[in-house]
């Protein structure tokens, strides 16, 4: 038993490696099989991708000559074209040239014979001027003056001549823009004072009222005279009692004052309880209600006029213009008259209607306040303009209503004019007879400080002044001169209302305006 088991056991050592052997010797059999197999894969593998990249490249290769082929052709088209171009501007070019020469050549000529002729020329003007001292000479000596002389008496005879001519156009030219100026004129006026209808009242430094009867007047003076002291003194106002029944008087030169006091009046009457303590009620009731009124007729007159969008502060100014006049004419009626007569002219020559109303309504604003502040009423009138923050048209008519400024607008002229027909219509103002008297010395004083004028007579209450001219002075040539230097003196020295006629007299007359 034991040798069997020996001999298997060395059976089977024997077995195993052998079979191990051939075991592997099968394996790397198989295995070269495989790997043999691989390589002739991997042979026809790369045989097909060197033939593939064979005929890649010989497609890019005729690609790529195509494309040199293209490139060429361009570029022997490009060079052709650029030749071709190159050839018809060198061609050009030498046309051009050509045509510099042949210009060059005629300005040559051309100068050739300018300087010819400019020669020429030079030879003609030395004779010329050897004939014309030869002529000169030959005329001092026929004349028996010398050339200066002559000169002198040729200039003067030019200088007449010119006058003459001169002042016939004159004549001439303005003769006929007035002749259509004056028809514009009138027709612009006209229709405007036609449409407007002012009613005028006249003002005066005294207002009376009324007394139920003349037991009233002691009551009114009171205890030893202390109920008129009291009343006089809380309203400024002389207070005049006299033997006219059933009346008493109000003095004062300030309206507003005097009105305040007519109502404090007027309310004691009625209350009847006059003393000290109920006047000075009353007083105060009376400056309250002439306030509103101040502010109601500021307020009015814009309406009436159709200006809006005004500063209550100047409606108040134009309110208190009801109470101020110039020479007996009402400030606000005279404003609101003026404004209806901008808005008219405005309207016949196609200007801005509302805003020469406003000019025309607030050209006389400064007359609000001229009492109680340094200044003319023109410069504080701009002043309150310029503070209020009106317009500056508004405020360049505010300022050259009265010519002291030059106006800037023909909204400004318009106001001027209606400034001028509202003061200057028939019983518009009063004037003292001292200023009238004044007005016409003054008129005839300019005329005669004249050269030549031998009298002159201001007629048609100043609205006219005729010139009596020595016709040995002055000619008829001069007569046009002198009316205008004469009219321009007056307008600048004088201020007067309306215009003035220059009426110059000689052999014939020679009219002008001063306006």
């Amino acid at each position: 038993m034991v040798p069997v088991i020996i001999a298997v056991l060395v059976t089977l050592v024997i077995a195993v490696p052998v079979a191990a052997i051939v075991a592997t010797n099968i394996h790397e059999q198989k295995i070269k099989k495989i790997i043999g197999d691989a390589d002739t894969k991997a042979k026809e593998i790369t045989d097909k991708a060197s033939k593939a990249a064979e005929e890649l490249k010989r497609e890019k290769l005729l690609e790529v000559k195509e494309e040199s082929i293209r490139q060429k052709n361009e570029l022997e088209k490009e060079a052709r074209d650029r030749r071709a171009e190159a050839q018809r501007l060198e061609k050009r070019a030498q046309q051009k040239e050509e045509a510099v020469d042949k210009k060059a050549e005629a300005v040559e000529k051309r100068e050739q014979n300018c300087n010819a002729r400019e020669e020429e020329l030079n030879r003609q003007k030395e004779k010329i001027a050897k004939l014309n001292e030869d002529r000169v000479r030959e005329l001092e000596r026929i004349s028996g003056l010398t050339s200066e002389q002559a000169k002198e008496y040729l200039l003067k005879i030019v200088e007449d001549d010119v006058k003459h001519e001169s002042a016939l156009m004159i004549k001439e030219y303005e003769s006929r823009a007035k002749e259509e100026a004056d028809k514009k004129a009138r027709e612009y006026v006209v229709n405007a004072i036609q449409r407007c209808a002012a009613d005028y009242v006249a003002e005066s430094t005294i207002s009376v009222v009324q007394l139920p009867n003349d037991e009233m007047k002691g009551r009114i003076i009171g205890r030893e005279g202390r109920n008129i002291r009291t009343l006089e003194t809380m309203t400024g106002v002389d207070l005049i009692i006299d033997d006219t029944p059933e009346a008493v008087i109000l003095s004062a030169f300030d309206p507003i004052r005097r009105e305040i006091a007519r109502i404090a009046l007027e309310k004691l009457i009625i209350d009847g309880r006059i003393h000290p303590a109920k006047i000075e009620e009353m007083v105060e009731k009376a400056k309250k209600e002439v306030d509103t009124e101040i502010r109601e007729e500021g307020e009015a007159a814009c309406l009436e006029v159709g200006v809006p969008n005004i500063h209550p502060e100047m409606i108040k100014l134009l309110g208190r213009m009801k109470f101020r006049t110039s020479y007996g004419q009402n400030a606000l009626k005279h404003s609101i008259e003026v404004a209806e007569l901008s808005g008219l002219l405005a309207s016949e020559i196609g200007l801005d209607v509302r805003m020469a109303k406003r000019a025309g309504l607030l050209h006389d604003i400064g007359k609000s306040v001229d009492h109680e502040m340094e200044g003319s009423h023109i410069q504080l009138g701009s002043d309150i303009c310029r503070k209020y923050k009106e317009s500056p048209i508004v405020i360049n008519a505010v300022e050259s209503h009265h010519g002291d400024v030059e106006p800037t607008s023909l909204i400004a002229c318009i106001v001027q004019a209606a400034d001028t027909i509202s003061a200057a219509r028939p019983g518009a103002r009063r004037e003292t007879l001292d200023a009238y008297t004044k007005r016409l010395k003054q008129l005839e004083d300019i005329t005669n400080s004249f050269k030549g004028v031998e009298k002159s007579f201001a007629i048609q209450a100043g609205r006219e002044v005729r010139v009596m001219v020595v016709p040995d002075q002055v000619n008829d040539a001069e007569m046009v001169l002198m009316a205008h230097d004469i009219a321009k003196r007056i307008e600048d020295e004088m201020e007067y209302p309306g215009q003035i006629k220059v009426n110059i007299i000689r052999e014939s007359r020679v009219t002008d305006y001063a306006k």
